[in-house]
C-alpha cells in the first residue's frame, strides 16, 4: 500500500510539459522558403519571347504588374494564356477589377511589325487603361 501512495506522489509533483517544440516547423517553413525563392522568378512570365534591346531606365513600382506578351508568330498572350485581341481588353477588366490605374507591361518580340504592337496597345487604351509600359532589355555593352 504504501508504494501506491509514493507513486501517486510522484505523479502529482511531476509538471506537465506543456512546451511546444518549433524544431520541425521552423525546419519545413525554411524549406518552403528555399522552394519559392526558386521557384518565384520561373513564374513571373512563361512565354518566351526575344526582346528588342533599349537604354531606356527601368520601370520601378511597389505592384504586381500583369504582362501582355506577343510571340515571334504574333499570338497574343496574357500572363501564360493565349488570348485574342478582341478579349484582351475585356478579360484585364475583370482582371483587375476596372482599375484603370493597373500596370500593364507589354511585351513584345523583336520579330513582329511594329502594327501588332500599337493594336494591342490600342486595345489596352480601348479598355481604359492608362499605365501602360513596353518592355525592352539593356544592350550587352550597357551597365546595369
Amino acid at each position: 500500500m504504501a508504494g501506491t501512495i509514493n507513486t501517486r506522489r510522484a505523479s502529482r509533483n511531476r509538471a506537465m510539459n506543456s512546451q511546444i517544440n518549433v524544431t520541425p516547423f521552423v525546419d519545413v517553413m525554411l524549406v518552403l522558403l528555399i522552394v519559392f525563392m526558386i521557384t518565384a522568378p520561373l513564374l513571373t512570365v512563361g512565354v518566351p519571347v526575344e526582346l528588342p534591346k533599349s537604354t531606356a531606365p527601368e520601370i520601378s513600382g511597389d505592384d504586381e504588374p500583369l504582362a501582355v506578351s506577343i510571340d515571334a508568330a504574333g499570338v497574343i498572350y496574357l500572363q501564360d494564356t493565349e488570348i485574342a485581341l478582341e478579349e484582351l481588353g475585356p478579360r484585364l477588366v475583370a482582371v483587375t477589377e476596372r482599375n484603370p490605374d493597373a500596370r500593364i507591361f507589354v511585351r513584345g518580340d523583336k520579330a513582329i511589325d511594329y502594327g501588332t504592337v500599337m493594336a494591342v496597345m490600342g486595345a489596352l487604351a480601348d479598355a481604359g487603361f492608362t499605365n501602360l509600359a513596353l518592355i525592352t532589355q539593356l544592350p550587352d555593352n550597357v551597365a546595369r
